[in-house]
């Protein structure tokens, strides 16, 4: 009787363990949009930064012809900054809190000003 028992609590801790892991899968963020120019039509081939402002990693992403990007697998809890570039012009820089609750983010940027030399 003590071994149906034992395997029964360890299958059902592994089972515990996959579902928690699941969970905190589904948790990731992800952050999608489009950018657009200055008449607010699609700009493709743009590329989009996104930036890790704990680790100050950049992931890029060219936006595809109707001018959408996303990225998924984000960290909730860190905050990101996003913008986009196409040519000499750049969108606004635009900060995503880890304080902001939502799994998926929808963020349009808009290529409206000259790129600053550097």
């Amino acid at each position: 009787m003590r071994k149906p028992l034992q395997v029964l609590g360890l299958v059902s801790l592994v089972t515990l363990g996959v579902l928690v892991g699941v969970a905190q899968e589904r948790k990731l963020r992800t952050v999608r949009g489009s950018v657009v120019d200055r008449d607010e039509n699609p700009a493709p081939r743009s590329i989009v930064y996104l930036k890790n402002r704990q680790t100050m990693m950049v992931r890029t992403y060219i936006a595809d012809q109707e001018g959408r990007y996303r990225f998924s697998g984000l960290d909730p809890n860190v905050d990101y900054e996003i913008h986009a570039e196409r040519g000499d012009l750049t969108s606004a820089k635009r900060t995503i809190s880890g304080l902001d609750g939502r799994q998926e983010i929808v963020i349009q940027l808009k290529l409206d000003k000259q790129k600053s030399s550097q």
